[in-house]
């Protein structure tokens, strides 16, 4: 009988003599191991920072006007409302934000939101934009101004990074609301250029207009209406206390208002990401099948090759299970070794595609990012270990005296 010592020496022996063969079929697990981390961790990165960006607005909640079925989820433009009507269903009477305010007084703070989506006019240029319509002190609380200064004035408003850079908006601007076609424009000036907010439930200004209450009524009209109430609570641990108690007062005849906090749309977009990177993993795990096909095309050579080789073995009291070990500690040692290249390969390139993808690697080296690294190793190993099942087997059960006689 072989000492065990002596079987993982003799695999050992085979990979070497075969040695650009064997790197071949680890390859090919190297590059399995690679596209499934990398993927694992893009979306993993992905999920994290939007979790992350949420969480910063778990303390919100958004009051807008049930729309029926919709569960009020159809969001006016650029996310922060939906825009005026003459409908009184389609908006927040005044005694609703009332109620609102005395519900929510001792949580936190209650503001109104106006919104519209209009044709703007900025020189020759032209284009679309949500206006906003909020109170002249909220815009000071709740918005930071990069450069410039607040409207102070009816005639003055803040607008977002993103729509000034497309615009090419600058302090002084003047930008004319409306199109002239259909009625009069009303022509207001830039006086501020807020900071980037990024993607948000309550007010998306990136791309909006600012502006006081007094100048979104004078355009659109609307007095004692609005597109929605927001909510800051103070703490987060009351923001289920706040939204049950204005569902309850607001709701108690019929449904009047829909009460929305991050976690709704939290869920949505994990969801969304993870099924998305689970798709892509199955797509790179074929790669992994292609190198399964190769490690058992390696193996299945490596029997033929040796059959002489297994009969002087078996003949001097080498047991089947000894060669069944032999040729699995092979595909074993093939396993690994890709495996652990791939390991260090996905480190590196999983940074690069997370940096390229997300844009931050804030959270690369999370447990639930870094995590895939084990996990594509494992599968990558696995892989060969059951891919070499069968050419083992196949050894194991040469008849001795027929596998003497090879040539």
């Amino acid at each position: 009988m072989i000492g065990k010592d002596i079987i993982l020496a003799l695999s050992m022996r085979s990979v070497r003599l075969h040695f650009l063969r064997s790197v071949l079929a680890a390859l090919g697990i190297v590059i399995g191991v690679v596209a499934i981390a990398s993927i694992g961790m893009m979306g993993a990165n992905m999920t994290l920072s939007v979790t992350e960006e949420l969480s910063d607005m778990a303390n919100k909640l958004t009051v807008t006007p049930y729309r029926g079925g919709g569960g009020g989820m159809m969001m006016g433009p650029g996310g922060g409302g939906g825009s005026s009507s003459d409908d009184d269903d389609d908006v927040i009477d005044e005694d609703q934000f009332r109620d609102i305010e005395r519900i929510t007084a001792k949580y936190g703070t209650a503001y109104t939101v106006r919104s519209e989506s209009d044709r703007v006019e900025i020189g020759s240029d032209t284009g679309r934009a949500t206006i906003y319509g909020l109170d002249a002190e909220i815009i000071r609380e709740i918005l930071t101004v990069e450069t410039g200064e607040y409207p102070k004035s009816t005639t003055s408003v803040v607008v977002g990074p993103t729509l000034a850079e497309r615009l090419g908006l600058k302090i002084g601007s003047k930008i004319d609301i409306g199109d002239p076609d259909e009625g009069s424009t009303t022509t207001v000036r830039v006086v501020g250029i807020l900071e980037e907010r990024g993607m948000t439930m309550d007010l998306s200004t990136d791309m909006a207009i600012v502006g006081t209450d007094r100048l979104f009524v004078g355009i659109y009209g609307g007095e004692g209406e609005y597109d929605q109430v927001n909510v800051v609570v103070s703490d987060i641990e009351n923001v289920d206390a706040v939204k049950t108690a204005i569902e309850e007062e607001l709701n108690r005849q019929e449904d009047t208002v829909t009460v929305q906090d991050s976690s709704r749309m939290m869920e949505s977009i994990t969801a969304t990401v993870s099924t998305m990177t689970t798709f892509v993993m199955a797509i790179a795990g074929i790669s992994l099948l292609v190198a399964a096909v190769s490690i058992f095309n390696v193996m299945m050579m490596s029997v033929n090759e040796r059959i002489r080789e297994i009969g002087i073995l078996r003949s001097i009291g080498t047991q089947r299970t000894e060669i069944l070990r032999m040729f699995i500690y092979e595909a074993g040692i093939l396993g690994l070794v890709g495996a652990a290249i791939g390991a260090v390969a996905s480190i590196v390139i999983g940074y690069i595609v997370v940096l390229g993808m997300v844009g931050s690697t804030e959270y690369f080296f999370a447990p639930a990012s870094i995590g895939y690294v084990p996990m594509a190793m494992a599968v990558g190993a696995a892989i060969c270990v059951v891919t070499g099942v069968y050419p083992a087997w196949r050894a194991s059960n040469l008849d001795p005296i027929e596998a003497l006689r090879a040539e």
